[in-house]
């Protein structure tokens, strides 16, 4: 965990306190207290935010703690169990994961933020996955998409250029290995990223022919395995098969993976559109352009997952919920989203935030307007588990200890559990 102290005399109680952030210690409600805590998922972009909020609050000190996804799942969910959860803290949209909305909003653990001033704003998409029976708890700030990310400096020097087409991304795969920097950086090693380049592929080969796939699926008229999920795992076999990624992704780690696409080690990532502020953390004189993932020979058929992405919510026990509103407020207001979605490299969920897109997102943009985008496949599912099997399954599946149709089968049983 990466813990980042923001006050001018941090000390090490302090950082601890960050990550622990007890909630029993100021019983008589929030008083003087002018210290906020926070826990993200390291987004690259939080540490701007947070400078800006303090200094539109002078006094206020905040402990911020951020960690990569697979640790923070695991950590706050400890921390919410066990009443040391900090005052605020990363919530995805919808049910997909341990750090949901309705998987913590459900055992009571955030604030209903429905009076807040933003939350009757958001669009009906967006509300619908930062709700839980017809409550907001969620402040989703941004639209993301997954697609092709590609370092545009390493492109130009390997003399090819980004694949519109299935077949060219084959192509494209093999031209780079052969020129010796592979096309893509995949860093497997946590679990969470197996699932990117996999949901890039299924928006196209999925939802290109069926777009109530998941109405089907909830409804009991088709399955994981008996669907055109196994064509969308077979082509991600196939990228692998045709060289696609460096050596040993399941060796590399998503931070790794970052700096070989950063610094030109390959051509670019499959990701989403959060990672452009993090290449450029990395690589600063960079420019970095998403594209869409071809999955078939069709341009015209290409779809893109897009979606609202991670947010805030506020702990129901929080020490200082005067503060925690007044955070999640500013998230959600014009400077806040601004800044949190230029630096991102997001889209803002709420229309008057003025925040310029970076022009190297203009495919999403484009995408987005056209409304040729799936919800991110794992939102809506009945509960967490499906993924966790999904993401350990990949993992085994590259590692050659399960095949694609084991994976999908043990999804559908754990669909068909419900929530």
């Amino acid at each position: 965990m990466k813990i980042r102290s923001l006050t001018a005399l941090a000390t090490t109680s302090l950082m601890l306190a960050a990550c622990s952030s007890g909630t029993n210690s100021a019983a008589g409600g929030d008083g003087d207290n002018q210290t906020l805590t926070i826990a993200s998922v390291d987004q690259g972009s939080i540490e701007k935010v947070v400078d800006a909020f303090k200094a539109a609050n002078p006094g206020v000190t905040v402990n911020l703690t951020t960690s990569g996804a697979d640790q923070y799942q695991q950590q706050i969910r400890t921390q919410l169990s066990s009443g040391t959860a900090p005052d605020v803290m990363t919530v995805w949209p919808g049910n997909g994961n341990p750090g949901a909305t309705y998987v913590i909003a459900k055992p009571g653990y955030l604030l209903d933020l429905s009076d807040r001033p933003w939350a009757a704003r958001l669009p009906d998409a967006v509300k619908q996955v930062a709700q839980f029976e017809g409550k907001t708890y969620n402040a989703l700030f941004g639209l993301n998409g997954i697609g092709a990310v590609y370092n545009d400096e390493a492109l130009e020097k390997s003399g090819l250029t980004a694949p519109t087409t299935w077949t060219g991304l084959l192509e494209f795969c093999g031209d780079a290995a052969g020129r010796g920097t592979p096309a893509f950086a995949l860093g497997i090693q946590d679990n969470w990223v197996t699932q990117i380049a996999l949901y890039a592929l299924t928006a196209t080969t999925v939802y290109g022919p069926d777009r109530e796939f998941d109405t089907r699926l909830a409804a009991g008229q088709t399955t994981f395995a008996n669907s055109a999920w196994t064509t969308a795992m077979a082509k991600y076999q196939e990228m692998n098969t045709a060289g696609c990624f460096q050596k040993d992704p399941l060796g590399t780690s998503y931070e790794a993976s970052q700096t070989l696409a950063a610094t030109g080690k390959t051509l670019g990532i499959i990701q989403g559109n959060w990672i452009v502020g993090l290449l450029k953390e990395k690589n600063p004189d960079g420019t970095f352009t998403m594209k869409t993932l071809p999955a078939t020979d069709n341009p015209a058929e290409f779809l893109m997952p897009a979606a609202a992405g991670a947010g805030y919510g506020v702990n129901a026990k929080a020490e200082n919920k005067e503060l925690a509103l007044r955070f999640v407020d500013y998230v959600m207001s014009p400077a806040g989203m601004k800044l949190f979605n230029e630096a991102q490299g997001s889209l803002p969920t709420l229309p008057d935030a003025g925040t310029a897109v970076d022009p190297g997102l203009a495919d999403l943009s484009t995408f987005v307007t056209e409304n040729k985008t799936v919800p991110f496949m794992d939102q809506l599912w009945p509960n967490a588990k499906v993924q966790q099997t999904m993401l350990s399954g990949l993992q085994e599946v590259f590692s050659d200890q399960a095949t694609a149709a084991d994976v999908l089968k043990d999804m559908d049983t754990d669909y068909q559990a419900g929530s």
